[in-house]
């Protein structure tokens, strides 16, 4: 019998961040304290869930319209020019999809021919490499460094690029390490990838969570770069829909249209009563956005003391819900650590090596999680931290 599966498919390995979640699945252990969900620990608001209640009792449940109901791409167009000063056509430059990871893979689906490179900085999300490979692209790994807080440099992009580079893949505020871009970052940024001709797809899904002093910017709305640039963002981190599954991208109508093409023959359109919801959290979630960013800052700012009292390396992150503290110092693997400190202390987090190579030595921590459940983990670490010094004596 031959062999049933795709090549390429075969090859890419599991999540590396399910993988070690199955782990703490067979552990049946009630005792065992998580910070690896990078999900929002808020119901989404009640006058979200209110919408999507109505839809259904009005009978709301047919198709929409392949790129999604006009009333909430006409919300989504305002809240782009309210936000980031970006203008946007509803009717032809905006498309709902089924959260922000489906974009992306439409989005290289539709812009990539099979050969072309995507340049996409590490550490990042697990889907981005994968979703390149899915559309017959050559992914370009481009290492980050905590020297530089994990930001894209521009003499790092310079030497990544070869003849065969189309596409550069932004992700900030970044998961899995909470890294910001500032405007003189992306300024920098933007000026080699016009020069060099390039597309950017900038995965904005954090966007609404920067904290302090820092204010986000999208690169697309810098000079030149709006033309090049497919803007993705959704529903899921700012308003607590996780659940939901709704995204959308935002770019060039001709970009924008062979999307919906992808869109169209794989999803048809988007859950209904999501984007009904949506419509709502739009035009009424200022304040619910506001209320669960000050909170997430209050526990970032906890954890982030937390560490330095440790003496774990951490720069301060200022954007997502997530910390990258560095555990160098150990001499173990990042998954050395991540299971032994399951065993021992019963905490979940997440090895940075999930998030790829430069991640080893690192750790994925989300903060998404009540200040309660933040102080028993952090003790944990405390403890375990403790007694992997008192080894090395």
């Amino acid at each position: 019998m031959r062999n049933p599966l795709n090549s390429y498919i075969e090859a890419i390995p599991p999540s590396g961040i399910r993988k070690f979640f199955d782990l703490v699945a067979e552990m049946h252990d009630p005792e065992v304290i998580s910070l690896g969900v990078g999900e929002p620990d808020f119901d989404t608001p009640w006058h979200i869930r209110k919408e999507g209640i109505n839809s259904l009792t009005r009978g709301k449940t047919f198709y929409t319209a392949n790129a999604g109901l006009m009333e909430l791409r006409k919300e989504i167009a305002v809240f782009m020019k309210r936000k980031y000063d970006l203008s946007y056509d509803a009717a032809k430059e905006i498309l709902v999809t089924v959260g922000g990871s489906e974009a992306i893979d439409a989005c290289f689906r539709a812009m990539l021919d099979r050969g072309d490179e995507v340049i996409i900085p590490e550490p990042c999300f697990v889907s981005y490499k994968p979703c390149a490979i899915f559309a017959g692209a050559v992914p370009v790994v481009l290492n980050l460094s905590p020297e530089h807080e994990f930001r894209l440099q521009p003499e790092e992009l310079e030497a990544a690029i070869t003849d065969k580079t189309k596409m550069v893949l932004l992700s900030y505020p970044n998961n899995p390490t909470g890294a910001i871009m500032e405007r003189k970052d992306l300024e920098k940024i933007a000026e080699v990838i016009i020069r060099h001709d390039l597309f950017v797809i900038s995965d904005e899904i954090y966007a609404e969570l920067t904290y302090g002093d820092a204010e986000f910017v999208s690169i697309a709305s810098l000079p030149g770069m709006k033309e090049r640039t497919i803007v993705v963002n959704g529903f899921s981190k700012a308003y607590a829909m996780t659940g939901w599954r709704l995204g959308y991208a935002a770019g060039p109508a001709v970009v924008i249209k062979q999307m919906m093409k992808v869109h169209q023959f794989a999803i048809m359109c988007s859950p209904t009563l999501s984007q009904y919801a949506a419509v709502s959290a739009l035009r009424n979630g200022d304040e619910d956005i506001q209320m669960m960013r000050d909170e997430y800052d209050r526990r970032r700012r906890f954890v982030l003391n937390r560490f330095h009292k440790m003496g774990i390396p951490c720069f301060e992150a200022k954007g997502a819900f997530y910390l990258f503290p560095c555990i160098k110092e150990f001499g173990m693997s990042s998954s050395e650590f991540a299971e032994e400190i399951l065993k021992e202390q019963k905490l979940a987090v997440v090895p940075g090596s999930a998030f790829g190579e430069s991640g080893e030595g690192f750790l994925r921590i989300s903060y998404a999680y009540s200040l309660k459940d933040l102080e028993r983990a952090m003790e944990r670490i405390r403890k375990f931290i403790e007694s992997l010094r008192n080894r090395q004596q």
